[in-house]
């Protein structure tokens, strides 16, 4: 069995002390946790989502009083503008670990223009853990940290369908319990402005792998906000994933990923309409998801496509990029690798672990030195220890559209033709990062974010 020492991130303001918490019993634990020691007629705020189930859905829009317009709602509840600002009330209530538009960031000169943050704060008070590496599937164990021992305060709103199909705010709704409502919490080690945690059907307790109805949610979240620098990431376990809880990562950037901006290849188009292309000249070799005659089309093509690689114990992340129409999953082996003893000691020593968002591109660094000499040559050489080889990529390709090919479920998005041969005039970057541009909303994250598109 492969294991290795990690350090993971403190992304609840309980995590810290549940190493040294007893059990508690009766009266609730002093807390105010989601546990049914203090959730009995606890109550939350509610988003109802209007849900859409076309790739290219209308941004979720609602009239308040005394508005002289509708306002992209969900924006408002993290970006904070409007009536509605909780992201920005945690801030002020210092539920943070530290100030993250103190870190500094810059586009580091070069092709791709990866992005670089120092982010010491990330680093400091963290309790250590084993994970096992070699194994992507783990049952959930109620004894570890898990997303229903944080406190009340730090979830920002449950996030579920709306009934009448109308975007709707509950400022104070009641709990439902029995149906384990889905989540939209704050990470109290934030990347970015904005960096919240999606954790579907919390009070279920699912352990950290992707199934249909989890990304589909995730998707429905990107449509939402309707915002092309709002977006979504998943690690699975082996893939720098740190609680074995169900959750997705998000947070606003307002500048292109790297990854979006790499030049593509068509392999297939499937018969729900949903196109997969394989990336070039990235150093992590994936495959990017986009389009789909509906929302679910797309989402059932990546989810398929995750539970495959789960179910063959590979690791994986997945970024959902440009409003949910655009999706890169991206199967990796950095810890396996660390594990065997086969990545260089000056790697090492920047104790960085490329989860989805370093692989994207974005780079969040823990020593200053590192951030100083940031280059496009040492983000690259990082990221390429974490791809597959060429012909172990090859291999897990064949696994993916098999499974996709076998999946039966009625709603024909089984592949019209999987060998296809490739697309012999493939995306090149300018197209990407013209696609990108077209759909993009300069100025929509306050602060450092706006000067960076400047540069």
């Amino acid at each position: 069995m492969l294991k290795i020492k990690r350090v993971p991130t403190v992304v609840s303001n309980f995590q810290k002390d549940e190493a040294d918490d007893g059990a508690r019993s009766g009266g609730g634990c002093g807390r105010n946790c989601l546990q049914k020691c203090c959730i009995q007629g606890a109550k939350l705020p509610l988003y109802a989502f209007k849900r859409v189930n076309e790739v290219v859905g209308e941004k979720g829009v609602l009239a308040l009083d005394n508005e002289e317009a509708p306002f992209a709602f969900l924006d408002s509840l993290l970006l904070g503008r409007g009536k509605f600002v909780e992201w920005e009330d945690r801030v002020q209530r210092g539920l943070f670990r530290y100030d993250v538009t103190a870190c500094e960031t810059k586009v580091i000169p070069g092709e791709y223009g990866f992005i670089a943050q120092l982010n010491e704060g990330r680093h400091l008070k963290k309790r250590p853990t084993e994970f096992r590496v070699d194994k992507v599937l783990q049952p959930f164990d109620g004894s570890k940290f898990n997303f229903t021992k944080v406190g009340q305060e730090e979830v920002l709103f449950q996030f579920e369908a709306s009934n009448d199909n109308e975007v709707q705010f509950f400022p104070n709704a009641p709990i439902d319990v029995e149906n384990s409502p889905s989540v939209v919490a704050i990470n109290v080690s934030p990347i970015e402005y904005g960096h919240v945690l999606l954790i579907p059907s919390i009070l279920e307790c699912l352990p950290q792998r992707i199934d249909r109805e989890s990304f589909l949610l995730a998707l429905h979240m990107a449509a939402e906000a309707g915002n092309p620098y709002f977006r979504l990431g998943y690690n699975s376990l082996g893939a720098f994933a740190t609680i074995n809880h169900l959750h997705f990562q998000a947070y606003y950037l307002a500048v292109p990923f790297p990854i979006e901006k790499a030049p593509t290849r068509k392999i297939t188009t499937l018969n729900g309409g949903v196109k997969i292309s394989e990336l070039l000249n990235y150093p992590v070799r994936g495959l990017v998801f986009e389009g789909g005659n509906t929302l679910e089309d797309l989402s059932n093509a990546v989810s398929d496509s995750s539970i495959c690689l789960q179910g063959n114990n590979i690791p994986y992340n997945v970024l959902i990029s440009d409003s949910g129409k655009r999706i890169f999953l991206l199967p990796q082996c950095y810890a396996e690798k660390q594990a065997l003893g086969e990545v260089s000691s000056e790697l090492l020593d920047t104790q960085v672990n490329p989860a989805v968002w370093e692989i994207s591109g974005h780079m969040v660094l823990k020593r200053k030195e590192d951030y100083e000499e940031a280059s496009e040559g040492n983000a690259w050489r990082l990221l390429a220890e974490v791809s597959l080889s060429e012909e172990r990529f090859e291999e897990v390709k064949a696994l993916i559209f098999e499974a996709i090919s076998c999946a039966d479920d009625g709603s024909g998005s089984t592949a019209e033709n999987l060998l296809e041969e490739p697309d012999d005039n493939p995306q090149s970057r300018e197209e990407a990062n013209d696609a990108l541009n077209q759909g993009s909303h300069c100025g929509m994250v306050p602060g450092k974010q706006e000067c960076l598109v400047q540069h």
